[in-house]
This record gives C-alpha cells, sequence and structure tokens, in this order.
C-alpha cells in the first residue's frame, strides 16, 4: 500500500513538475515508483507467479485421473464364402455398425511417496520465486539510492562550482582596479578570466552530467525520459551500524543467503523423487465400458443381428521396477551430488557475504572518518580564502597566494561531496547485504 501511495505522490509531483518550478522528489517517493514499475522487477515477480501457479494445483498429484473414450464406426461390406458342403455365399452392400464408449478412472495409491515430495517441492520452489523477487527488489532499491544521492552529489559539486565562480568574479574585479590604478599586471587579470571561464565549463559539465543521472534514475522508475523534477539538498547518514550485528542478521535476512538454502532444500526433493522410483507403483482402475454392434443383415442364421454389452469392472494393478538400465541409480547419484554443490555454494555464498561485508564496513568507517575531517577542513578552507582576499583588497598579499587558497577550497570541497556520496553508498551496500533494506 505504501508504494502505491508513494506512487501517486510521484505522479501529482510530476504533474506539478511541468510548471515553471520543478517539484521536488524524494528518495522516498523514487524508491515506491521503482517497486511500481521497474521491468526487472515485473519480469523477476511473473516467475514467481508461474511458481505460485504450479503450486496451487499441487494437490493434484492425490488426485486420480478420468478419461472417456467413444467411437462410432460404420462398415459397408461384400462378403463372399465357400462352405465345406461345396455352397456358396456372396451378399453385397452388407451394412453394419459398432458403437464403443468406455470411462476409465486411475488412482496411483502408492508410488513410494514421489507424490508427496513432488507436492513439497513444488511449495520450496514457491519460496524460492518469493526470495528471488525480494533479492531483485532490494538490488533495485539500492540501485535507486546510489542514483538518487549522486544526483544529490552533483548538485552539491554545481553550488561549489559556483561559490568558486564567485571568488573568481572578485578576483578578477580586484585584478581590474589594481590594474586601473597601476598596481597590477594584465596576465593576473586574464588568469583570474581564465579561471572563472574554467569554473563556467565545469558548471556546464556537472549540469549535463545531472540530466544524465536523471535519466538513469527515470528508467529505473519506468518513466517518460523527459521527466524533471528537483531532489533533496543534503545526504542523511545512519551512525549505528555494527558489523557483528550485520553479520548475524544477514544470515537469516540475507535473501541471497536465503535463495541458496532454499536451493539445498529444493535438491533434498528431488533425490526423495530419484529414490521413489526404486519403488513399486501400486494403481486403483476401475472402468465401465459399453459396446454395441447392429448388422442390418447377416450371411448365416447363427450370425446376431444386434450384439450389445456393458458392465463396470474394477481392480489394482502393480508396477515393479525390476531393470531400466541403471537409470534410477544414476538419477540418485545426480541428485547427491548436486546437493553437496548447492551446500558448498551455500558456505561459498556466505562467505563472499561475510568478506563483502568486512571490506564494506571498513570502508564505511573509513569514510565516516574521511568525512568528519572533511567537514573540519573546508572551514579551514573558506577561512584562509577569506583571509587571502582580504589580504589581497589591502594590496599586503599577491594573486598568486589568493589563486594556491583557492585551489585548495576546491579540493576540499570535492573530497568533503566524495567522503558524503561514498559514506552514503556503503551504508546502503552494508543494508543490502544485512537483508534490511526492504522489509
Amino acid at each position: 500500500m505504501r508504494f502505491i501511495i508513494g506512487h501517486l505522490l510521484l505522479t501529482c509531483l510530476l504533474i506539478s513538475g511541468k510548471s515553471s518550478a520543478q517539484a521536488l522528489l524524494t528518495v522516498e517517493q523514487a524508491v515506491a515508483a521503482a517497486l511500481q514499475n521497474n521491468y526487472e522487477i515485473k519480469l523477476v515477480k511473473n516467475d514467481s507467479v508461474l511458481a505460485a501457479l504450479n503450486n496451487s494445483y499441487a494437490y493434484t498429484a492425490f488426485l486420480p485421473t478420468v478419461n472417456a473414450q467413444s467411437a462410432l464406426l460404420f462398415n459397408n461390406n461384400n462378403i463372399k464364402q465357400k462352405l465345406a458342403d461345396g455352397s456358396e455365399r456372396k451378399r453385397n452392400s452388407i451394412h453394419s455398425n459398432n458403437l464403443n464408449a468406455s470411462i476409465n478412472l486411475n488412482w496411483t495409491i502408492f508410488d513410494g511417496f514421489k507424490m508427496f515430495a513432488t507436492k513439497d517441492k513444488l511449495q520450496e520452489i514457491l519460496t524460492l520465486g518469493e526470495l528471488s523477487v525480494r533479492n531483485r527488489v532490494a538490488t533495485t532499491v539500492s540501485d535507486v539510492i546510489k542514483t538518487y544521492y549522486n544526483i544529490v552529489r552533483q548538485k552539491q559539486q554545481v553550488t561549489a562550482i559556483e561559490e568558486q565562480m564567485k571568488l573568481n568574479e572578485t578576483r578578477a574585479e580586484l585584478a581590474e582596479k589594481r590594474l586601473s590604478v597601476g598596481l597590477g599586471a594584465k596576465p593576473e587579470l586574464l588568469q583570474a578570466k581564465v579561471d572563472l571561464n574554467a569554473q563556467k565549463s565545469a558548471r556546464l559539465t556537472q549540469l549535463n552530467l545531472i540530466e544524465q543521472l536523471k535519466d538513469q534514475l527515470n528508467l529505473m522508475m519506468a518513466m517518460a525520459k523527459e521527466t524533471r523534477y528537483e531532489v533533496a539538498d543534503s545526504i542523511p547518514f545512519k551512525n549505528d551500524l555494527i558489523v557483528t550485528d550485520i553479520m548475524m542478521q544477514a544470515e537469516t535476512n540475507s535473501p541471497e543467503l536465503l535463495m541458496a538454502k532454499q536451493n539445498i532444500e529444493i535438491a533434498k526433493l528431488t533425490l526423495k523423487e530419484a529414490k521413489a522410483d526404486r519403488w513399486p507403483i501400486l494403481s486403483f482402475n476401475t472402468a465401465y465400458n459399453f459396446n454395441r454392434t447392429v448388422n442390418k443383415e447377416v450371411v448365416n442364421n447363427f450370425s446376431t443381428l444386434l450384439n450389445r454389452n456393458h458392465g463396470f469392472n474394477y481392480g489394482l494393478s502393480a508396477t515393479i521396477p525390476l531393470f531400466n538400465r541403471f537409470n534410477v541409480k544414476r538419477q540418485i547419484e545426480v541428485a547427491t551430488l548436486d546437493i553437496d554443490y548447492q551446500n558448498t555454494l551455500y558456505e561459498y555464498q556466505r562467505y563472499n557475504i561475510n568478506t563483502a561485508i568486512s571490506i564494506t564496513y571498513k570502508d564505511y568507517e573509513l569514510q565516516k572518518k574521511t568525512l568528519a575531517l572533511e567537514e573540519e577542513n573546508i572551514l579551514l578552507a573558506k577561512e584562509n580564502v577569506y583571509i587571502a582576499t582580504e589580504r589581497l583588497r589591502l594590496g599586503i598579499t599577491t594573486f598568486v597566494e589568493l589563486r594556491e587558497a583557492q585551489q585548495s577550497l576546491e579540493l576540499a570541497y570535492n573530497r568533503l561531496i566524495a567522503a558524503r556520496y561514498n559514506t552514503k553508498v556503503a551504508e546502503t551496500e552494508l543494508l543490502r547485504l544485512k537483508g534490511d533494506l526492504v522489509n
């Protein structure tokens, strides 16, 4: 329900976004729209629906099969007979018809419990399909969040560039004033204008990058390519992630691990199906038969003009496997090897996820420390630029010193913005590995 509400909210804001002021798209609305419309999720859901459909008919394995047969045959024969006493009989166009109908029921009573294993296997396949959907949903949500905050990152980069542009404009004004009173040199003015144009070019590149990222986000949300909106200005973080808790919860919540476990259960049921073929199959059979033959005329007086019989029969039949070219043995060995393979695959998947959690968490901690350092560093860089600008106004410093301070501020902004985004990416990946990104 929350996805539908989010989708409706997104639709409303996109309609309003056709006006001159673009509406704000939140990350929650972007996620809701992707979960509602994303084509990859729809394709995976289709597989899950197919598994659910097959499972809904699993009970039919315990039901009998009933078939009806009917045939109506018309005959037109020419007969010529020579008897032992030397007489002959010859007739042409002797008409007759035969009606045959039957209803047959076959009910498998025992097949080595194969029908029970098949029913359980269909249920496990259904669960696997649901886990596949959940895994695809988690991956999509992760991609949407990363793309959304990448747009926020580039938006912050534009703000930083615009701040640099203002500093370069101030630098150019100071250079022009100093040149006009004979205290400056023209190369200082030219360099300030070159730096300003470089920042303008960088701003255009950033705006184009934002448009490209919005196209990617629109694709994930299955929205029209030309749909435009504004995103948030800041990137929020979680500070309460603990690596041991993540690893413990990944054991029970990670869709990838749960899918690996589910494949083990399916492989075990496949082995049960294979072993069931060693047992005899006991069936209950019953039928109702009707047969009627009508002869228009007969050759001898002892032949029947009408012959009709009908009746009911029932009984048990058993099929006992004696030798089938070792096919059952081969299937059992294959199923046993598949169980070993799935167990190994689970351990490998578990090792990979724990390793990924460990690596990502270290990166998460590093980025948080880097972010705290860069938050402090950006204040120092801004103060340094302010002091250098005022010193230049007073004529006690050079343009080279101010330009170096500006470059330090630019690099500080780049590191700060990158640290913000990288912290969010590491956090999102940890939540995905933990299985907590989608409840």
